[in-house]
């Protein structure tokens, strides 16, 4: 059996932690943190997959918590979450925390998961299209080596 997804989902309610844990730990590995402090210690240990993020918390909004993220580990995707129709935080999380995709709160199930899928082929891919190029540069780097040694011969 192929290994699960890893999600991080933070909100500064409980209630909503509890709720996505419920939802989705049958198909997700699931982690879930009550603050941005809280997740960036979780990252710190796991290789997370999708981080799912409320935007409104005390100390750290979601759009800061994500470019904090960014700068330790671009690679996870990255959706938003508000209960708020802030367009201005929106703009902000595309723009400074380079999200995935925004989804409003109260989330649906059904939009959760989809979203979650989506973002995890897209990761896929991305790690996908990451190894191909790796090859391809050692492939030139051997290819380069050979030239420089039949030119020397």
């Amino acid at each position: 059996m192929a290994d699960k997804i890893k999600v991080l989902y933070v909100d500064d309610e409980d209630n909503n932690l509890i709720s996505f844990k419920a939802n989705f730990r049958m198909e997700y590995k699931v982690f879930t943190a009550i603050s941005g402090e809280e997740a960036l210690k979780i990252l710190e240990k796991e290789n997370i997959d999708i981080i799912i993020t409320d935007q409104r918390m005390p100390n750290m909004t979601g759009v800061e918590f994500l470019e904090m993220v960014i700068e330790k580990n671009p690679d996870p995707m990255r959706i938003l979450l508000t209960g708020y129709a802030d367009m201005s935080a929106v703009i902000d999380a595309v723009n400074r925390g380079k999200i995935y995709h925004y989804l409003a709160k109260p989330w649906d199930e059904k939009e959760m998961h989809e979203t979650i899928q989506n973002a995890y082929e897209a990761l896929k891919k991305k790690r996908d299209l990451n190894d191909l190029n790796k090859k391809l540069e050692a492939s030139n780097d051997q290819l380069e080596f050979m030239l420089r040694q039949n030119l020397l011969s």
